[in-house]
């Protein structure tokens, strides 16, 4: 076992207590080639990739994250409530590029957690994801995260040009901005399972602070359909939303999913509709903000939070993203904004 003067990066597979040259050489060949990797692995994969029993990729798993805490990588697993509210004190908030949003996060996207935003085509979701994408490059003392930015794109709705325009907006360098975007195209939900299981290795290459899934359950909401695939569709759902929290932990980076949204017709009061995936995607998700259309303005409503007020602020889109509305008259939306509200 590795002791506590080494750093993270020296660490290998083979410093944990019961791995062997043998169950290493399985695990780089699954993919997983660094202790980091191995902390976030998800045991039933694990398994099956080793040929192994769940019990012993579990072992395998907690004898990582061990070897992480005594590393000082991890903190231990049992702290008091005050050393974890210093804890709290110290996370990053990135800034959504909207003063009133911010607010409403409490100071923006936090990291070690996945904030999910969810609303109807044109509510603002992907707008939201390309101001991150400039946003989260900043100095940590200008509102930012101060690293690159990973983001899988499962819709086909990113758009680098979209980038450039906030950038430029913002005063930026659109150049260096577009550099530190790493852009995935996941074809299939096979292939998404594949990209966040192979996450710790892409964090590492592209230095990212921040990842994003835009969106989260296109595509298996596409290939799972009816009733008699939804147990299969929510179990890999729920394995990719759990490896993400593990992800954002160990990491401490901010995650941010996009989710569509479903109508419930037997619903006689209020708004009927209700973020798709049902309770797998909700329980792992940090913080829930509902996002809808106001007009020429959107609305953005926490829905599910441990410690924020349940209120909603109002946000604009502009050549700058996601931004704040202007105190005097609304101005005219040009259409390449319109075409690009989602």
């Amino acid at each position: 076992m590795a002791n506590s003067s080494k750093n993270v990066a020296e660490l290998e597979i083979e410093d944990i207590e019961g791995i062997g040259p043998t169950t290493a050489r399985k695990m780089k060949e699954a993919g997983i080639s660094s202790v980091m990797e191995l902390a976030t692995a998800v045991a039933d994969e694990l398994a099956t990739d080793l040929g192994s029993s769940k019990e012993t990729a579990a072992t395998f798993i907690m004898a990582a994250q061990k070897l992480l805490r005594e590393s000082g990588v991890l903190d231990n697993e049992f702290t008091t409530a005050d050393v974890e509210l210093e804890k709290r004190k110290s996370l990053l908030r990135c800034s959504t590029g909207a003063k009133a949003l911010d607010e409403l996060l409490l100071g923006g996207v936090e990291t070690q957690a996945i904030t999910e935003f969810y609303g109807e085509f044109g509510s603002g979701k992907s707008q939201i994801c390309h101001t991150l994408c400039v946003t989260a490059q900043q100095p940590v003392e200008e509102g930012g995260l101060g690293g690159g930015v990973i983001l899988i794109d499962t819709e086909g709705t990113f758009r680098p040009e979209r980038v450039d325009q906030i950038a430029r907006a913002r005063g930026l360098n659109p150049e260096e901005i577009l550099k530190r975007v790493a852009i995935c195209k996941a074809y299939n939900s096979s292939h998404l399972e594949l990209i966040v299981k192979s996450m710790g290795k892409y964090i590492d290459d592209f230095k990212a602070k921040m990842i994003i899934i835009d969106s989260i359950i296109s595509l298996h909401r596409a290939e799972f359909s009816g009733r008699g695939t939804l147990a299969d569709r929510q179990q890999r759902l729920n394995s990719i939303m759990h490896k993400l929290v593990r992800i954002a932990e160990i990491y401490n980076i901010a995650i941010i999913v996009t989710n569509q949204v479903q109508s419930t017709p037997d619903t006689f009061f209020g708004d009927p509709t209700k973020p798709a995936g049902g309770n797998v995607i909700g329980h792992a998700s940090t913080y829930r903000v509902y996002l809808r259309k106001a007009g020429n303005d959107r609305i953005a409503k926490i829905i599910d939070s441990p410690y924020h007020p349940y209120s909603d602020v109002r946000f604009t889109v502009n050549e700058k993203g996601v931004d704040d509305i202007e105190s005097d008259a609304p101005k005219k939306k040009s259409a390449k904004e319109k075409d690009s509200d989602d």
